[in-house]
């Protein structure tokens, strides 16, 4: 095996360690939202929502609708036509 120098290495290993730190942030940040957020109109939790992949943004607005389908209309990206 080559020898790569101690500073590739350990770059490499920041740089992960980076984008872990990054998808823990805003993974947390968007399951706070979904699954604590007295209010579903909160602007930062609505642009993660939309953000997401269209398996995980679903759960959200099923976690949103079932804490606030009575209460309120729909956050943006979760509801059709105004409705749930």
């Amino acid at each position: 095996m080559e020898n790569v120098p101690r500073r590739k290495r350990s770059l490499g290993r920041a740089l992960i360690a980076a984008l872990i730190a990054i998808v823990v942030v805003i993974g947390g940040r968007w399951y706070i939202y979904v699954a604590y957020a007295e209010d579903p109109f909160d602007e930062v939790g609505i642009g993660l929502n939309t953000m997401m992949p269209t398996p995980i943004r679903d759960k959200g607005c099923q976690m949103l609708k079932a804490r606030f389908e009575h209460k309120t209309l729909p956050p943006a990206g979760c509801g059709v036509n105004g409705s749930w």
